[in-house]
């Protein structure tokens, strides 16, 4: 008996303990981060949380990089973010404990935050002072809630209890003299957080919710294009739709929290290896004469058969008219786009200036550009992969060398150049789906952007190669829908698919991983007939 109860005390000591530091601990963190947030979107700056994560990003080897696109795809964001807060709350639960019994430990380990959060900034590719702030707010907000947690902790023990003396609880827990006012206390500080996190959301609204999409009107094409004819559509269930809504357009960057600039206070400048540098606002944008282009846009992260390409009708001005207006030096090779978040993009010149739709883009399928998809204005190269060629909420061209400056990704080993591959992909059947045996359709799209799909052709269980029907297109920079049809008898059955390109050249069936420079291979599937 006397053991029992010995074990009992033993573990009411221990909760008592543990506990209340680790409340103390989680709502500090809280508290913290939600400071932080509201400083953030006050200054228009990026939160602690977000200049960590993009600290990470940009400082993580590029292996693991890799291994995280592959594995997370477009949920990497949601997964680094959510790993940064659970971390910092089990920081947080430790923290509370050890201060629980050496307050000095506690408040050096909100040190160590802040100077983890203002090396971030720094080791950041933005690098903008101001977003020291936040992470200051923070720590002094910390700070300031656990003196008040601990102390209200300290009052909610027994009288002459120390948190390590072991002297068990002179009575039940739950009567404990100060349990509720400490319960009450850290309940205060959570929902003042909650309150400060729920505000960080409104404020950017407030401060600058006049320059968002919906306050642009865009102006009538000078150059507008006829509306789509029907013979874009085969009209198979289950096949990718010529447009894509921008609502399911892939999202691919490497922003943590979606920018959203306000368009009435947007600049482009122009400058470097050029005659004329300038800037340009929105609204002298927006008077130029604009043109539309139909242009599918591709990842290079895409994999064989994957989803990460889109197909829109995108309205902006041309960016080599853009890059003659500043007198473009003949040395200049790279156009080096900067975006509102500091990730920069490097462009072959000569690629913006063959004659292609190369655009400073404002509007996406007939409205403008969703925050997203790079609002108020991004670069839309056709025929080259995103990473070097489409930059969102860009801010920024400078004209210079390959040789002198390297952009975002080909610091990390990736092309520099990255012309789209040759791509087709199975999207009916399913894979593994079970259809009716006879006659089966197979549907889909391909792309060669800039180039043009010439032929699509199918084979099944490794028999001789068919044609596909294609459907029209506007012009070479979009993909196209192609339909076949089959015979097959019951049992499963494999599929594989391949392009050939205006130029004559056949889709390899070689498989490569999409980095550096995009994935080959034919996309296969297989399903059962019944």
């Amino acid at each position: 008996m006397t053991t029992r109860t010995q074990d009992t005390g033993d573990r009411i000591r221990r909760r008592g303990r543990l506990l209340p530091g680790a409340c103390v601990g989680a709502v500090t963190v809280a508290a913290c981060a939600a400071a932080g947030e509201l400083a953030a979107a006050l200054l228009g700056t990026p939160s602690p949380v977000v200049a960590v994560g993009d600290a990470v990003v940009d400082n993580t080897p590029q292996a693991l990089t890799e291994w995280a696109i592959a594995l997370f795809g477009t949920a990497d964001k949601v997964v680094l973010l959510s790993g940064i807060v659970v971390t910092l709350l089990g920081a947080g639960v430790v923290l509370g404990v050890v201060a629980l019994r050496r307050p000095s430990l506690g408040y050096a380990g909100l040190a160590v935050f802040g100077a983890a959060g203002v090396t971030a900034v720094f080791v950041g590719r933005g690098g903008d002072v101001r977003t020291v702030i936040p992470v200051l707010a923070a720590v002094a907000v910390g700070a300031l809630c656990l003196a008040v947690l601990l102390r209200a902790a300290r009052r909610a023990r027994p009288a002459g209890q120390d948190p390590g003396d072991g002297a068990a609880p002179a009575g039940p827990v739950e009567h404990r003299p100060g349990r509720r006012a400490f319960v009450l206390t850290s309940l205060g500080i959570a929902a003042g957080a909650g309150a400060a996190g729920a505000l960080s959301r409104l404020v950017p609204g407030w401060i600058g919710g006049s320059g968002g999409p919906e306050s642009v009107v865009l102006p009538a094409a000078a150059r507008p294009l006829p509306p789509l004819p029907a013979a874009t559509e085969l009209g198979v269930p289950g096949l990718t739709p010529f447009v894509t809504p921008d609502r399911v357009f892939y999202r691919i960057d490497t922003a943590l929290t979606v920018p959203r600039p306000d368009a009435s206070r947007w600049r482009l400048r122009v400058h470097g290896m050029v005659d004329r540098p300038f800037e340009i606002a929105m609204d002298e944008l927006l008077d130029l004469p604009l043109v539309e282009a139909d242009i599918t846009l591709t990842c290079v992260s895409n994999q064989v058969g994957g989803d990460l390409a889109g197909n829109a009708r995108w309205l902006g001005y041309p960016l080599a008219d853009l890059l003659r207006r500043a007198g473009v030096h003949a040395g200049a090779d790279q156009i080096l786009a900067t975006s509102h978040d500091g990730w920069t993009c490097g462009t072959p010149t000569e690629v913006v200036m063959d004659g292609r739709d190369a655009l400073l883009a404002v509007g996406m399928n007939g409205t403008p550009l969703p925050h997203e998809h790079g609002f108020p204005v991004r670069t839309v190269v056709p025929g080259l992969y995103g990473f070097v060629s489409a930059t969102k909420w860009v801010t920024d061209l400078k004209l210079t060398r390959f040789s002198d400056e390297q952009a975002y990704w080909a610091q990390r080993g990736w092309a520099v150049r990255a012309p789209i591959r040759t791509m087709s992909r199975i999207d009916v059947p399913a894979p593994l789906a079970r259809v009716p045996s006879g006659e089966v359709v197979l549907a889909g799209v391909a792309w060669a952007q800039h180039r043009g799909v010439d032929a699509v052709e199918v084979r099944v269980d490794g028999g001789p190669w068919a044609d596909a029907e294609l459907a029209k297109v506007p012009g070479i920079d979009t993909w196209v829908q192609w339909v076949a049809e089959v015979s097959v008898g019951p049992g499963r059955h494999d599929v594989e698919v391949r392009a050939t390109d205006a130029t004559g050249a056949v889709q390899t069936s070689e498989r490569a991983e999409p980095i550096p420079s995009g994935a080959t291979g034919w996309h296969r599937i297989a399903f059962t007939a019944t």
